[in-house]
């Protein structure tokens, strides 16, 4: 099983480039962009905030043997983004707060980057989840405001386990 799954981000180029966290990765050699969405291995975890089904530990075998593709969208235009089907197995992540400067302490606003970082550490790449994180300053930031939910949603047996985790963090 790799120790460092693949990463993918499937970029629409609909923010500052200078702000997007997905570039960052793809300059540092940790992700590759996919140009178009047929490109999503049909395999992979798909992160996809509008599904039901929540990304959980037991994913680590997609995760390791086919990667992680995020959708590098403006959160102004995410829900007609999200309209469109994208291959994959779509999960979405159990709630954490965001330390990017854009969407700092909005509740599930993550960029790309604490999105694909997130889903490295509950699924059991802890040290690859810092090591992406690491390309920013804030990305230490991240994994502090979230330490206690972060290990135990990775901790959790099953989906319902992350969903009564999620609301005891986040009560909203």
């Amino acid at each position: 099983m790799k120790d460092k799954p693949d990463l993918y981000v499937y970029c629409l180029n609909q923010d500052d480039p200078k702000k997007c966290t997905a570039r960052k990765l793809q300059h540092f050699g940790l992700a590759k962009m996919l140009k178009h969405r047929f490109e999503v291995p049909k395999k992979a975890i798909l992160l996809n905030p509008f599904v039901a089904t929540i990304l959980t530990p037991l994913d680590r075998e997609y995760v390791a043997r086919f990667g992680v593709v995020s959708i590098d969208c403006s959160w102004k235009k995410v829900k007609e983004v999200f309209r469109w089907r994208f291959k994959g197995l779509n999960r979405r992540l159990p709630l954490l707060i965001p330390a990017n400067p854009v969407n700092y302490g909005h509740i599930g606003r993550l960029s790309s980057l604490e999105a694909l970082a997130a889903t490295l550490y509950i699924s059991g790449f802890k040290s690859y989840a810092e090591e992406i994180l690491s390309i920013y300053k804030w990305g230490k930031v991240f994994l502090t405001l979230n330490k206690e939910p972060l290990e135990d949603y990775s901790k959790a047996k099953s989906m319902e386990e992350i969903l009564r985790l999620e609301k005891e963090y986040f009560p909203i």
